[in-house]
């Protein structure tokens, strides 16, 4: 199979991450065309650590938004698989890709987006609970969010209209517009994220927090202030 993939990371200040990440996608590197880290202005090493991992870095202003448009636009590959830099893959991850677009050449075109299901590496309970709940928001309300990930092909982003150069939300904002005339599809695979934010904030704190986030974008708060507020 021919490498199809372009595989995006927006980064900021994750060099301890991102390694990880990058070693999770050496076991497909059959698979992938092009393997970005869009660099949004890290103090810690991030690009350096990603250009020892063999990765490509593209420079951008912070703002998750924009640093994925600066990557999307420095690739040309027909599949993007947008990543977010915290996040780990399961070993089986490259036999699932294959598995799946081998059934997508025989299918009708559609456009179709596919997320991982999220995993919390944390052992109490009302993770599980979590977990499920964001498992039937991405299926039934057709809500995933960045954090677990987007396989799209560059037609199909394209004619949703592609990401807006957003601070915070433009993955919210990208998955209203695509499920307008698309639809998201499970991918089948676990991606297990940074427990960080939920050991600083808990459960109900990280919940409250990110709620509130995204009932003042809804009310017209800017995406700068709103990305201001996340990192305070």
């Amino acid at each position: 199979m021919r490498p199809q993939l372009a595989v995006i990371i927006p980064a900021r200040d994750e060099a301890a991450a991102l390694p990880l990440l990058l070693a999770d996608l050496a076991l497909g590197a059959h698979l992938i065309a092009e393997l970005l880290v869009v660099d949004g202005g890290s103090t810690d090493g991030t690009a350096a650590r990603a250009h020892l991992a063999g990765a490509q870095v593209v420079l951008s202003p912070p703002g998750r938004g924009g640093q994925l448009l600066a990557g999307v636009a420095a690739t040309s590959a027909p599949l993007l698989w947008l990543l977010h830099a915290d996040v780990r893959l399961p070993p089986h991850w490259p036999q699932r890709l294959e598995r799946l677009l081998a059934l997508q050449r025989q299918a009708a075109p559609a456009p179709i987006a596919w997320f991982g299901d999220l995993k919390v590496p944390l052992a109490a309970p009302q993770y599980r609970l979590m977990e499920f709940l964001v498992a039937l928001r991405s299926r039934v309300l057709q809500r995933p969010y960045g954090d677990q990930g987007l396989l799209i092909s560059r037609e199909a982003y394209r004619q949703a209209g592609g990401l807006r150069p957003l601070a915070l939300m433009e993955d919210l904002d990208f998955a209203e517009r695509f499920s307008r005339s698309g639809r998201f599809a499970a991918l089948g695979l676990d991606l297990q994220v940074s427990p960080r934010r939920w050991r600083r904030h808990g459960l109900l704190g990280t919940s409250w927090r990110n709620a509130c986030l995204r009932r003042a974008w809804r009310q017209g708060v800017s995406d700068v202030a709103l990305s201001d507020r996340y990192r305070a």
